[in-house]
């Protein structure tokens, strides 16, 4: 902040990738700041994560120039003395909006109108504030004293990705003026509706009501977009989008792109497997003696864990069987494919610490439509954010169009991106291929099909999305996806964990290389709540049994029914049939599509359709 480093608060890391990430606004106490481009991030800070598999990924959206995953910097330990290095460690914000507010005598000025000065307080961050210098009320009769100045809570955003400050002289004086006297924002009225808050210049004596900066009526009133990126410190050239009036802290003005990939083992072996993990280290090594060099570094830098254990000689010969063997998996950019092979596999692997598993019976009942049951005792997900959009969430539903604008982490193309990785535990369940096809082939459910495809196009052609038939993930995905919410739900009843962190993972791929049917149910909390096992012991027989008899006895009938189950989703665009948030809607966080694509009819039969149930006798 400011010239100087200036602690003015604190987040979690993990908070970094999915709420304050680079070019999100922190509505701290006090002040309001936004979180600068990665590229003035201190990097040597940023501890490597390696996950080839999602690092490929990120190059295929990002470029090949993207070399590492990094974590957001943090202080080891919470007791650090204030006026030291290591209080200085952390992500740099800036002051956003600059507009500030007395809110003794309603003075609105930026912040470096020499007018208000940042009173900081090292040893509570979070109470480092503005303050209005000798301010004497509004009427200007009482004795000069110093008064708290908060950020103006309105801004500028367009779904281009850019953001700003809302243009308050331009606004008071409905368009260019020559006026430069001081502004003072008011409130008329008991309730603090846009009606009653005014804005008025000292000098002129112009004044403007805020409800005009919004709604259809604000698109006559606000200017255009100038193309402002406040985290890069950088204006964009001809910005056609639309600007309109945003709220400070209103969940539209940042929403992230992530891409995520579950560290699953590759290789046949362990050491076989960090070889491959730790090739940026390994792959330049000329001779054996360079081996012990390398170790005393990862094991110091900590970069790979378990390397240690092995001798330099057996870390040697398995480089030179990686050499012999090629680095193709490093290269495999599709994030689902592998994972699934592994999960398929007839022996379970394991690479302890970051994946255990074991196979179980299928539960009683069930034989003929599930196939397989794994239980995944540890595993790891590591996140990765690419960028972000404004105003409108990013459409994931595959394609291009006039949706918004992907903005980016940093000036130049990246070198790397943020990451963050969650350790957990969960349950794997494969269906039956040839009870799936035969299930998609029935008239019923082709019909269900037709209906939310047509739902699909609608949805995109309303959002002038091209080709609108683009991106639909067929019946199979459906059925899955939906089965895979009346569980979560079920197990979050039972398992002890909080609804929200437990999140799905569907494989409904169908493809040359083979057909996927599963997904894994699992935990993916950023703290301990993730490896507690409860979800583990409900994924054996006995217990799945139970559970998903109960998710199918309760899906039959839903509390919105009969509405729920007439629902047509070519009829209002939407991207779902009977489903609705009293059966099968699960938290934003658990699911991988946003609630869209679910239909309870291709689960199990409803008022409405009877025939299209995957488990017709449930």
């Amino acid at each position: 902040m400011a010239n100087e480093k200036t602690p003015v608060g604190s987040v979690r890391p993990s908070q970094l990738l999915w709420t304050y990430g680079p070019g999100a606004l922190i509505d701290l106490p006090n002040v309001s700041v936004i979180t600068s481009g990665i590229d003035v991030w201190e990097k040597d800070r940023c501890q490597p994560l390696i996950e080839n598999r999602l690092l490929a990924a990120v190059q295929k959206v990002l470029g090949s120039q993207v070399e590492s995953l990094r974590m957001p910097p943090f202080t080891k330990s919470d007791s650090v003395d204030p006026f030291s290095a290591e209080a200085n460690v952390g992500v740099p914000v800036r002051p956003f909006p600059r507009w500030l507010r007395c809110v003794k005598c309603g003075l609105l000025s930026p912040y470096d109108s020499g007018l208000f000065e940042l009173k900081e307080s090292r040893y509570r961050p979070e109470a480092t504030r503005f303050v209005h210098q000798g301010c004497r009320g509004s009427k200007g009769d009482q004795p000069a004293k110093d008064a708290d100045a908060v950020p103006a809570r309105f801004l500028l955003a367009c779904k281009n990705g850019h953001l700003d400050d809302f243009p308050w002289q331009w606004f008071v004086h409905s368009g260019p003026s020559d006026c430069i006297g001081t502004l003072r924002f008011y409130e008329s009225g008991a309730s603090l509706q846009t009606e009653n808050l005014w804005v008025k210049c000292d000098t002129c004596g112009a004044a403007r009501n805020m409800a005009q900066a919004f709604g259809r009526i604000g698109k006559e009133n606000l200017p255009g977009c100038r193309g402002r990126h406040p985290h890069l410190d950088q204006f964009e050239p001809d910005c056609d989008a639309e600007p309109r009036a945003v709220l400070l802290g209103a969940t539209n003005s940042w929403f992230p792109i992530s891409l995520s990939a579950l560290a699953i083992p590759q290789a046949k072996d362990g050491l076989a497997q960090l070889v491959e993990d730790g090739w940026s280290f390994f792959g330049d090594l000329d001779a054996p003696e360079e081996v012990p060099l390398t170790i005393k570094l990862l094991k110091k830098t900590g970069s790979l864990p378990g390397i240690d254990q092995y001798s330099a000689e057996a870390i040697w010969a398995a480089i030179e069987a990686y050499r012999s063997g090629g680095d193709e998996s490093v290269t495999e950019a599709d994030i689902k494919g592998p994972e699934w092979r592994v999960l398929i596999n007839p022996s379970p692997v394991n690479d302890y610490p970051h994946f255990m598993s074991e196979a179980v019976a299928v539960p009683n009942g069930f034989q003929g439509k599930i196939s397989r049951v794994l239980l995944l005792k540890r595993l790891r997900e590591v996140n990765a954010l690419l960028g972000f959009t404004r105003v409108e969430a990013p459409d994931d539903s595959g394609g291009s169009g006039s949706g918004p604008i992907q903005a980016p982490l940093s000036r130049t193309k990246p070198d790397w991106v943020p990451a963050n990785q969650v350790h957990g535990e969960g349950v794997f369940i494969q269906f039956d291929e040839q009870s799936i096809s035969e299930w998609e082939q029935s008239a019923e459910v082709q019909a269900a099909d037709v209906s939310l495809r047509g739902g699909h196009k609608g949805w995109r052609n309303s959002r002038h999305l091209c080709p609108p038939e683009e991106g639909y993930p067929g019946a199979r995905y459906v059925m899955l996806h939906t089965l895979a919410h009346l569980l979560i739900r079920e197990l979050a009843l039972e398992c002890g964990y909080n609804a929200a962190s437990i999140r799905e993972r569907i494989y409904a791929e169908v493809n040359e290389e083979g057909n996927q049917c599963g997904f894994i149910i699992y935990t993916a909390a950023a703290d301990s709540d993730g490896t507690l096992g409860g979800l583990v012991e409900l994924g054996k027989p006995e217990n799945l049994e139970r559970l998903l008899v109960q998710a199918l006895r309760r899906a039959r009938i839903c509390s919105s029914d009969p509405l729920c189950a007439e629902h047509d989703p070519q009829k209002d665009r939407s991207l779902h049939a009977a489903a609705c948030h009293a059966c099968s809607f699960v938290a934003e966080t658990s699911c991988e599509r946003g609630n869209r694509y679910l239909d309870r009819a291709m689960v199990v039969p409803t008022f409405e359709n009877a025939k299209a149930a995957f488990f017709e006798g449930s």
